[in-house]
């Protein structure tokens, strides 16, 4: 299984970033793709959450209203649209994959990428 994460870089404040995620080796359809993030010195955190079929959807108040994910199953790639950034958005994403619903917790996802960095700059 190889998830590649892509789309990271610098931006100033305000501005926006698409971050992709392309899998192989699963089928991806069946899995629950995730978006977490780990800044400098800090636990890595959850960021969005998309099921399967892209009906469930779950951001936490963080980024609620600023990031969407999404996915494209033909393709077997997740998106993360980040908009209005923040210099605390500053970190490592990845993207992972699980089977299951309610997943928020690292310790749930079974496949990571190798994680993409975005800085934004005040």
């Amino acid at each position: 299984v190889q998830l590649q994460a892509s789309g990271g870089g610098l931006v100033q404040a305000g501005g926006s970033l698409r971050l992709s995620c392309a899998a192989s080796g699963l089928t991806f359809s069946s899995y629950t793709m995730g978006w977490f993030r780990q800044a400098p010195g800090k636990e890595r955190e959850l960021v969005g959450v998309i099921t399967w079929s892209g009906s469930g959807l779950y951001y936490p108040d963080s980024v609620k209203g600023r990031f969407t994910i999404s996915r494209d199953n033909a393709k077997n790639t997740v998106y993360l649209q980040m908009n209005s950034l923040k210099p605390e958005d500053t970190a490592v994403y990845y993207c992972a994959a699980a089977v299951g619903s309610g997943l928020r917790r690292p310790g749930q996802y079974d496949y990571w990428g190798q994680g993409t960095l975005v800085t934004v700059s005040s």
